[in-house]
């Protein structure tokens, strides 16, 4: 089991997360982040810490199975986050936001750390 990164962090990116993960399991695109969910120890620590509430074990409903191939496929290539930057300056205006996968999804990896 795992988890993974759904929809609503897109444009948020907090990385709050990321500051609390033992084992370093965050990548960052360069609007969401993703988990590689080999790497993951399902300890649970990141959900509570993200603001957009957009971290979920990979058997809750709110997981679907699309995101679990989405954090898998993104985690392989894009590069390592080990700790917190700071988040887009709007991220509270896209935190909530419905459907913003479709249209503001990009495939471009984060900054390298």
């Amino acid at each position: 089991m795992t988890h993974v990164v759904t929809e609503n962090c897109v444009k948020c990116k907090y990385m709050d997360c990321v500051e609390v993960c033992p084992v370093d399991c965050f990548y960052e695109g360069e609007n969401m982040l993703v988990i590689h969910p080999d790497e993951c120890i399902d300890c649970g620590v990141c959900v509570p810490e993200c603001p957009a509430e957009a971290i979920f074990p990979d058997s809750d409903p709110a997981a679907e199975p699309q995101w679990l191939e989405q954090n898998r496929k993104y985690s392989a290539i894009w590069p390592n986050i080990p700790f917190k930057k700071v988040p887009p300056e709007d991220a509270d205006k896209w935190n909530g936001v419905p459907n913003k996968y479709d249209q503001y999804f990009s495939e471009k990896p984060g900054e390298d750390t």
